[in-house]
């Protein structure tokens, strides 16, 4: 989801950037593993790299600003490669005006109302940046965060771990939450997203990624034509804020039901309250599994073009489906093209939005002595 998705995101740019630096020393892992290089730099001289992995087939390659995955290049039916997300070639654009491509999401993934909400008697008040309400951490979230990155190969697995510690106190949560994302690339190209946190206070938890995702390749126009199904027979309604209502709607009879796979264009243009209130899908699905302590499948995205299929399973109990409604022709891509409205789409796994006052939601609290911990699976095909 995009800052207001009515505006680009223009407050990180407080942090400030230099003229990216595109050369450097390229360190390499062990055993032929993730290669690191330098990415560019932000105006108070730190150093962002960016570390390339590849294993069955799939490629990717991951910026320490943000855990941002940068690219992620798979193979067509006829073995032609595309990078199939949405994205930047410079820090600068990153910092300056990024709806969140590609980003590590935190400390709460969507919106939390008005941001604020209650534990344990006592009132916090977040960051707000989208309109009155708290989105994706506030305005300097996780996704504008430098991330340490330790890569590894085990077995015929290679992967990236990427720490961050969040202070008791930043964009208003509370408690110092330790934060361990794990990226790894199987020897069949799936790519696994492994979530951990600790606290040392109560707090609330909500990570996701928030990569745009187009199987035709980020340059080749919109997604309308895609296939998308998801194992979901509710949703979760929203007001004119975006922020749930706390109803668990019925998808049948609407255009939210993909319980059979169906193009995304086929009823993003019907009269319906909701679609007006996201100027197209941008809302939380109810997965039929719930909540599982190993990844369920959640949705499955398919380009007939190329024959790229995208199968997501997760552990998560939600699905937030955006439909690039609000790219607007402002940002230029990696592949020189301009980005407009559905060149992406997101498939975020998640709990709810604004669970943390939506006492019928699956609880996002975690207090300490507790580990938060989630995953995340993309598994490729064509």
């Amino acid at each position: 989801m995009e800052l207001s998705r009515r505006t680009v995101i223009a407050g990180a740019a407080a942090a400030g950037i230099t003229a990216a630096a595109t050369t450097g020393g390229t360190a390499h892992a062990k055993g032929g593993g993730p290669t690191k290089s330098l990415f560019g730099r932000l105006a108070d001289g730190t150093k962002v790299y960016r570390w390339s992995l590849a294993n069955g087939g799939t490629r990717m390659k991951v910026l320490s600003y943000g855990g941002i995955v940068q690219s992620l290049e798979i193979p067509d039916r006829r073995g032609r490669y595309a990078n199939v997300s949405l994205g930047f070639d410079t820090i600068e654009e990153y910092v300056a005006s990024s709806p969140y491509f590609g980003a590590l999401i935190g400390r709460y993934g969507n919106r939390i109302d008005k941001g604020r909400f209650t534990l344990d008697g006592t009132t916090y008040q977040l960051s707000v940046n989208d309109g009155e309400n708290s989105l994706h951490g506030g305005a300097q979230g996780f996704d504008k965060r430098i991330w340490d990155i330790e890569p590894f190969t085990h077995g015929t697995d290679v992967g990236l771990r990427l720490h961050y510690t969040s202070a008791d106190g930043e964009m208003g949560y509370p408690g110092t939450l330790r934060t361990q994302v794990t990226y790894t690339l199987t020897r069949h190209g799936d790519w696994r997203i492994d979530y951990e946190a600790t606290t040392d206070k109560p707090t609330v938890v909500n990570l996701t990624s928030h990569v745009y995702f187009n199987l035709a390749g980020e340059s080749s126009g919109t997604i309308y034509d895609h296939e998308l199904s998801i194992d979901a027979s509710r949703y979760t309604p929203v007001d004119a804020g975006l922020i749930p209502t706390g109803e668990l709607a019925r998808v049948a009879g609407t255009p939210f039901d993909f319980r059979r796979a169906k193009t995304v264009s086929r009823d993003i243009r019907v009269a319906h309250q909701q679609l007006l209130y996201g100027q197209g899908l941008d809302h939380n699905w109810v997965l039929d599994k719930g909540i599982t302590t190993r990844p369920g499948h959640a949705a499955t995205l398919r380009d007939p073009s190329s024959g790229r299929t995208m199968r997501i399973a997760t552990t998560e109990p939600g699905l937030q489906f955006y439909s690039g409604n609000f790219l607007d022709g402002t940002l230029v891509g990696t592949g020189g093209t301009v980005y407009r409205q559905g060149d992406g789409l997101c498939l975020e796994t998640q709990h709810f939005p604004d669970s943390p006052n939506k006492p019928g939601f699956p609880s996002t609290v975690l207090r300490p002595g507790q580990t938060y911990r989630t995953t995340t699976v993309h598994s490729f095909s064509a």
